[in-house]
């Protein structure tokens, strides 16, 4: 059998066991009567939204303004419910049971919202006043029910989703957050509860989110963004994000009088046939990315880093690059020879 042909299978087989209940299925955990964390953070919401499709537990279509706009939901990641695509399947986040299990819950939850005739409503909220989209141009925020509840942290209260911090701890409520996925963990709901995802027959298709793996890499890459808002906090004439074209912008302009200081993800390398190492890292708009290069000569200056392999999962991929931002052909570039002015930004995942 082909890869695709087994993954269908297999997913054939996984809703066939979702549509039957057992116990050691390691089913959905039902919603507890208090939800005390996730509904002292809001006042209800004075401007409510249609929603208009649910994807998942975390992607959820509004309508916002006259235009379906697509929501991607700040700290949270909930399990990859099955898509037919064998070739889209990730170690780190696989298509889970319970990540099916949770599309369909949230499907009923926000159902079950919406009054006779209507449509489920919900508010938005984003933690620091500034909308931003993702790289798929989806909008990030909290999804704020109508009596004031935050949807990002029930889903975590619940076990739907871990504290989702592999971009930086929560710039609203980090704390309320970290108590809600402790909590979860202490009572077993959900994902951690260990019958989750875990077959009844033995040697029977499975697939678990290996987040003895994840949480440690995750916390490591939180710890690198708090360096870096911790710095542009202190001098916001030096520090720029790489992330962000328009902070870029004035990297470039900055540059022009001195050295400056870049933090972003590395995402990839690439050798070009000159021989320089070229470091691309992770952009909201991938026409204005930064690019960190590294001449031939210079490369193996920079052996210990093991950058080729630093867009891994599992290791710390963010980094700080000194030097003077320039205009590129398609972006930004800094370039380096000295390994003291390309160094990671956080400590590398505890084991």
């Amino acid at each position: 059998m082909t890869a695709r042909r087994v993954f269908v299978a297999l997913q054939a087989f996984l809703l066939l066991v979702l549509a039957t209940p057992a116990p050691s299925q390691g089913t959905a955990t039902a919603t507890p009567e208090k939800l005390v964390v996730s509904k002292a953070l809001h006042a209800a919401p004075t401007e409510l939204f249609d929603v208009e499709r649910v994807v998942d537990g975390d992607t959820i279509h509004v309508q916002r303004g006259g235009k379906l706009v697509k929501l991607r939901l700040l700290a949270v990641d909930t399990e990859e419910k099955f898509n037919g695509n064998a070739d889209s399947q990730s170690g780190s986040k696989p298509s889970t049971v319970f990540g099916e299990e949770c599309a369909l819950w949230a499907q009923r939850f926000f159902a079950d919202l919406a009054k006779p005739g209507e449509k489920p409503k919900v508010g938005l909220f984003f933690p620091d006043g500034k909308e931003q989209l993702d790289n798929y141009g989806r909008l990030l925020c909290h999804l704020v029910l109508a009596d004031g509840t935050d949807y990002n942290l029930m889903l975590v209260e619940l076990g739907k989703s871990p504290y989702f911090n592999k971009y930086g701890n929560s710039g609203f409520r980090h704390d309320a957050f970290v108590a809600a996925q402790t909590a979860a963990r202490a009572n077993k709901l959900g994902i951690w509860d260990p019958k989750t995802n875990q077959p009844s027959t033995p040697g029977a298709p499975s697939a678990k989110r290996p987040y003895e793996k994840l949480l440690p890499w995750w916390d490591a890459r939180a710890a690198a963004v708090d360096a870096y808002r911790a710095a542009r906090a202190a001098d916001a004439k030096s520090d720029f994000d790489a992330d962000d074209p328009a902070l870029l912008a004035e990297a470039l302009e900055a540059s022009k009088e001195r050295d400056v200081r870049v933090f972003g993800c590395l995402e990839r390398t690439f050798d070009e046939e000159n021989g320089t190492l070229t470091l691309l890292f992770k952009t909201q708009d991938k026409n204005r990315a930064l690019r960190v290069r590294i001449a031939k000569e210079e490369r193996a200056k920079f052996a210990a880093l093991a950058l080729e392999k630093r867009g891994d999962d599992y290791v710390q991929n963010y980094f700080f690059a000194s030097g003077r931002v320039v205009g590129g052909s398609r972006g930004f570039e800094v370039h380096v020879s000295d390994p003291a002015k390309l160094v990671p930004a956080g400590p590398e995942p505890a084991p």
